[in-house]
């Protein structure tokens, strides 16, 4: 038996007994009857994982959206969408297009809640999407950690010149998630001539999900795409506030 191991899966456990509270330090130390600076080691590296989250020395921790993935628990996912739905819904009224908030879940683009707008021409989304095929995705994948990017790029391949051109390589890959990451904006266009804008969804610093909106290019000069993106951003951190509450 491993004994990091064993403390790590303690600490989640004890944590879990009450997944919508935090417990600080001292609570889960004593609880435990570990000492803290084991305790503390063991949680930064769970909070590095995004199995925990660290809501602030007074706060503490409570679990963290990959303790939640591992069951497809839709609990954290509900907590996201309560931040976001009035924000999604201003949105879509504002621009009468789809909006889209997605995480990743099972190596794919997974919604947990969208708001569809009353075109006559909509764009209709599967819930769960290749990463590489949405803007969403490819959102989330550059903002992984290099570790978690790796092993996924390793399970699921590189994207065809098809579904996402100039990625098609490593080194291309690469290149296009830096810039996703520098502009903090996705802009992608499918093969069928659909435009994907998203920004990310932060909560304590830490990309949890995206937000997006999708629509016909025919439906989108240069000025309306540039007054989506701003849209966006700002409603981006009307979540982030409320996630960080």
């Amino acid at each position: 038996m491993v004994l990091v191991v064993v403390k790590a899966l303690d600490i989640l456990e004890f944590i879990a007994r009450e997944p919508d509270r935090a417990y600080s330090l001292t609570e889960i130390a004593e609880g435990l009857h570990m000492h803290q600076a084991t305790c503390v080691n063991i949680m930064q590296t769970l909070v590095e994982k995004s199995y925990l989250e660290h809501l602030g020395r007074k706060k503490g921790y409570r679990l963290g959206p990959m303790a939640y993935n591992l069951t497809n628990n839709l609990s954290y996912s509900q907590h996201l969408v309560t931040a976001a739905k009035e924000s999604m819904e201003s949105l879509t009224a504002q621009f009468n297009e789809t909006s889209i908030l997605g995480v990743i879940r099972n190596q794919k683009r997974f919604i947990v809640h969208l708001v569809n707008s009353d075109q006559d021409l909509q764009v209709r989304s599967r819930t769960e999407r290749s990463l590489y095929e949405t803007a969403t995705g490819r959102l989330l994948l550059a903002y992984l950690s290099a570790k978690e990017r790796d092993s996924l790029i390793g399970t699921i391949g590189l994207p065809t010149a098809i579904v996402w051109p100039g990625a098609e390589s490593q080194a291309g890959l690469e290149a296009e998630l830096e810039k996703i990451k520098t502009d903090e904006l996705c802009v992608s266009l499918s093969p069928t001539h659909i435009l994907g804008l998203a920004v990310p969804i932060r909560k304590q610093k830490l990309v949890v999900a995206s937000l997006s909106i999708f629509l016909p290019e025919i439906r989108c000069s240069a000025t309306r795409q540039a007054n989506i993106i701003v849209a966006l951003k700002q409603a981006a951190l009307m979540i982030n506030e409320r996630l960080d509450v």
